[in-house]
């Protein structure tokens, strides 16, 4: 089975090394060249930092996606969108970078970039639609909640009569089965009958009406 040793996506550790390395040694000169030209007519402020990750495969995570991606330049903040109840992977992430350059040079070389058998879907995510709710949970460790534990406070909380009275009931059901198939089998055996354990329903009271005067 394939593993994220060290952030390296392609087949053999030496080629992944140098594939990367590239790349990032090709952002670091384009960012370069993109401070000397800030006196160009799109000003930084006007320009997203923010890309979009998707098609993201299994084991590609928060700690592999801050290794891999933060060779091309500082990441600010980074969310992998996870089911609430379960935790797992919904297979896409938002990345927000230091830099509006880094972005968009990650988006144009990694989009469709194969990781283990993925084809990255890698895209810059546009100034007007980053919003503050696209990172929620970005600066959290993700813990999946013990299922066990809250079916056991399920099981053993205290039910209401009709309640109880709805569960005896399915047992009684069950149990008048077997006790058919124990008769027509010839077995003669005898046990407690479980209907004297059902709970006795309140009665409801009423009350009459008089008048003060009476």
């Amino acid at each position: 089975m394939a593993t994220m040793q060290d952030f390296m996506p392609l087949n053999t550790e030496e080629e992944s090394n140098l594939a990367v390395k590239r790349k990032a040694s090709k952002a670091r000169k384009r960012k370069q060249k993109a401070k000397i030209a800030l006196s160009g007519p799109r000003p930084l402020e006007n320009k997203s930092s923010v890309v979009y990750v998707g098609r993201i495969p299994h084991g590609f995570y928060e700690e592999q996606m801050r290794g891999f991606f933060g060779q091309f330049g500082t990441i600010k903040r980074l969310r992998i969108s996870r089911n609430k109840k379960t935790g797992k992977s919904k297979h896409f992430a938002f990345i927000e970078f230091e830099s509006p350059e880094v972005a968009e040079i990650v988006a144009d070389s990694m989009n469709n970039y194969l990781l283990y058998e993925h084809l990255l879907q890698v895209k810059l995510v546009p100034l007007e639609r980053v919003h503050h709710r696209m990172w929620v949970g970005s600066g959290r460790v993700y813990k999946p909640p013990n299922f066990k534990w809250l079916a056991s406070i399920n099981e053993n909380r205290e039910r209401e009569p009709d309640e109880q009275r709805h569960i005896l009931k399915a047992v009684l059901r069950r149990e008048s089965k077997r006790r058919k198939r124990i008769k027509d089998a010839g077995i003669d055996f005898e046990y407690p009958d479980l209907r004297a354990t059902l709970p006795a329903r309140p009665k409801k009271i009423k009350f009459s009406t008089t008048d003060d005067g009476e």
